[in-house]
C-alpha cells in the first residue's frame, strides 16, 4: 500500500459518500415536500367539490323557497290544482332546465304524495314515503331542507321547501333538484377536473323509474354502482373501479396512471339527508406537473453530485500530489543522492514547499553544507 494511492482513494471514497449520503437526504426532503403538494391538491380537490355541492344546494333550495312564498302556488297547492301549477310554471320550468341545469320541480302534499312532476306531468299520485325522507321531514317538521337524493328522474341536489296556503297553515312542499352533469362539467371548465358519478345500483333501479335505461346498461355497471355521469369515461375507467370503490366509507385519495400520465384520485362517499350511502363520486386531476417537476429535482440533484465528486476527487489528486508528494520526492531524492555520494546544493524553490516539509529541507542543506566543507577541506 502506497500512500501516493491509497490516501487519494480513501478520500475520494469517503467525499462520495459524503454527497452520496447528502444527495439521498435532499431527494427524500423534496419528495417530502412534492408529497405536502399533492396533500395540498387532493384537500383543494375536496374543498372544490364540497363548496360546488353546497352552492348547488343553497340554489336549489332559494328557488324552491321562492317558488313556494308566490300567492299562485300557495293557492294552487292548497286546492291541489294541478293544472293551474302546469300552466303557470311549465314555461319557468323549461328555461331553468336549458340555462341552469335544474333537472326536476316537483310538488307534494303530505304525507309525501306527488302532485305534479313539472319535468313529468303524467307521473303523479305515488307515495314517495319510502324512499324520499327529505319531502317527509320537510311536510313533518314544516322546515326547509336541502342535500342529495335519488328520486323518480334519477339522482340530483334537492332543496325542499313547505307551501303554506294563503291563510298560513301548511299546505305541502315544493322542491328543485339540479342535475349533476352539468355541475360536473362546469367544475371541469373552471378547475381542469375530471369526475365520474357512481351511484349504488339497488336503489337507482328501485326508485329511479323514470331514468333513461341506456344509463342503467351493463357497460355503465361497476361492481354494486353505476357509473350514471363521467366528464371522461376512458380516462375515468382507467383510474376508478370496482375495487377503488366498493368499500369507500370515508374520502380516500390515492395517484394511478393513465396512459402514461400520474393522476391524484379522490373519492368522496356521498349520502342523502338520512345517512344513506347513495353512491361515490371520483375525482381526478392531473398529477404529472409535481411529479416531474420531482423527476427534474433528482436528475439535477444527480448530476450536480457527480459533479462535485468529480470535481473534488480532481482537487484531491492535485493537492496531495502536487502540494505534498512532489515537494516530498524532490526532498527524498537529494537524501538519496547525497547518501550515494552525489555533490549537493540547496534545494531550489524550497520557499514554496509545505512549512511541515522545512525542517527537513533545513535538515538537507546543513548536512550537504557540512559534506562539502568536509570535501573541501
Amino acid at each position: 500500500m502506497t500512500f501516493r494511492r491509497s490516501a487519494p482513494a480513501a478520500l475520494i471514497v469517503a467525499v462520495a459518500l459524503v454527497i452520496g449520503g447528502l444527495t439521498l437526504l435532499s431527494a427524500q426532503l423534496f419528495s417530502g415536500l412534492t408529497q405536502s403538494v399533492e396533500k395540498s391538491q387532493f384537500e383543494l380537490m375536496q374543498s372544490i367539490f364540497d363548496t360546488a355541492m353546497r352552492d348547488a344546494a343553497n340554489k336549489a333550495l332559494a328557488r324552491a323557497e321562492l317558488l313556494a312564498a308566490l300567492p299562485v302556488t300557495r293557492e294552487a297547492v292548497a286546492a291541489k290544482d294541478r293544472d293551474r301549477l302546469l300552466a303557470e310554471y311549465a314555461p319557468m320550468f323549461a328555461i331553468q332546465k336549458e340555462r341552469h341545469g335544474v333537472d326536476q320541480v316537483q310538488f307534494h302534499i303530505p304525507p309525501a304524495t306527488s302532485l305534479l312532476r313539472l319535468h313529468d306531468p303524467k307521473s303523479f299520485g305515488d307515495d314517495l314515503t319510502r324512499f324520499r325522507p327529505m319531502v317527509v321531514a320537510v311536510n313533518r317538521d314544516h322546515v326547509t331542507a336541502k342535500g342529495l337524493a335519488i328520486a323518480r328522474s334519477g339522482p340530483a341536489i334537492f332543496g325542499v321547501s313547505p307551501v303554506n296556503d294563503p291563510q298560513g297553515n301548511h299546505a305541502g312542499s315544493v322542491e328543485f333538484g339540479l342535475d349533476f352533469g352539468p355541475l360536473l362539467v362546469a367544475m371541469k371548465s373552471s378547475y381542469g377536473l375530471e369526475f365520474s358519478l357512481f351511484i349504488e345500483e339497488g336503489p337507482l333501479r328501485e326508485f329511479a323509474q323514470g331514468v333513461d335505461k341506456a344509463k342503467l346498461s351493463d357497460q355503465n355497471r361497476v361492481g354494486r354502482f353505476i357509473r350514471f355521469e363521467s366528464t371522461n369515461e376512458a380516462l375515468m375507467k382507467d383510474l376508478a373501479g370496482d375495487a377503488d370503490i366498493s368499500a369507500v366509507a370515508e374520502p380516500a385519495t390515492y395517484t394511478r396512471d393513465s396512459q402514461g400520465v400520474p393522476y391524484g384520485v379522490l373519492l368522496i362517499p356521498l349520502r342523502d339527508g338520512a345517512g344513506q350511502s347513495l353512491g361515490v363520486v371520483a375525482v381526478a386531476r392531473d398529477f404529472s406537473g409535481s411529479r416531474a417537476a420531482s423527476g427534474r429535482s433528482l436528475v439535477w440533484q444527480l448530476c450536480l453530485a457527480a459533479f462535485a465528486i468529480v470535481l473534488l476527487a480532481g482537487v484531491i489528486i492535485v493537492v496531495i500530489r502536487g502540494f505534498l508528494l512532489r515537494p516530498l520526492n524532490v526532498v527524498v531524492d537529494r537524501f538519496v543522492a547525497m547518501s550515494g555520494g552525489a555533490a549537493s546544493q540547496p534545494i531550489e524553490g524550497a520557499d514554496r514547499f509545505p512549512a511541515e516539509l522545512r525542517p527537513l529541507v533545513d535538515l538537507h542543506d546543513r548536512l550537504a553544507a557540512r559534506r562539502n566543507r568536509e570535501h573541501g577541506s
